[in-house]
């Protein structure tokens, strides 16, 4: 097993303990940000675009409303919630990734009202019951901290706010799970050798897939926490899902 050459750990000590996994994970987007779009879209069979409009058309951002989007990448989610007339921030722990996002800001002046913020999602710096709005592509997985994040993102929503968040699920059939990740491990094997001449760096998506809780297990905890109208949306036959949820 290879070593991460941005993190220095290696990918089966990942996730050892919460803490191992914000520092592997910071350290591996800043080395995958200049690629991420490129990635997302060939893991996605193209369709990612298609996703997260879906997302955005089920929150339903209205102008002047205050929207959150964490774990923003360059900013997808961002541009499409400023776009709908929303106040955007867009969040995220790896600079380098909020780096592409401006750049992709300057580039498209279709968008609205956006701010960058560099931070960490289970440590939320907003009020209390202070936003409308959070979305996240591909950020619940990620966290290292699921149970905190959702308590911070119930915390600052506003009541009657809502959550939108797509992921990579973790399908319940064994015999799915098995290709499903398998097939990831060599795809993501291969696209790492190619990219980096490291083939962890891909391989790191599986591996997070096979420690998630997978939709209904998060369903579960947002309704646990004290969220409504709590809705998981199976998306490509359950291989990725959609989770959507009230305050």
């Amino acid at each position: 097993m290879s070593r991460d050459f941005a993190t220095g750990t290696r990918l089966d000590r990942a996730f050892d303990t919460p803490e191992v996994k914000r520092r592997y994970v910071q350290g591996l987007f800043a080395t995958i940000a200049d690629r991420y779009d490129l990635i997302t879209r060939l893991l996605s069979f193209g369709r990612d675009a298609t996703w997260k409009a879906r997302l955005l058309d089920l929150v339903r951002v209205q102008p002047g409303e205050r929207v959150l989007d964490l774990a923003c990448g360059t900013g997808d989610l961002t541009f499409g919630a400023a776009n709908a007339g929303g106040l955007v921030i867009g969040l995220d722990f790896a600079a380098r990734m909020l780096q592409r996002a401006k750049t992709r800001e300057v580039s498209d002046r279709r968008a609205g009202h956006i701010d960058w913020l560099l931070a960490d999602m289970t440590k939320l710096p907003a009020r209390n019951s202070s936003v409308d709005v959070i979305t996240t592509g591909y950020g619940l997985r990620n966290v290292p901290d699921l149970t905190g994040a959702l308590t911070e993102i119930h915390r600052v929503l506003k009541p009657g706010g809502r959550m939108c968040s797509l992921d990579f699920d973790r399908p319940e059939a064994r015999w799915l799970r098995s290709i499903y990740l398998a097939y990831l491990d060599v795809v993501g094997a291969c696209l790492g050798w190619v990219l980096h001449r490291n083939p962890d760096t891909y391989r790191y998506i599986p591996a997070s897939i096979r420690r998630y809780p997978g939709s209904r297990a998060v369903a579960a905890q947002m309704t646990a926490i004290g969220f409504s109208d709590v809705r998981h949306i199976p998306v490509l036959g359950g291989l990725m899902a959609i989770h959507y949820a009230r305050r």
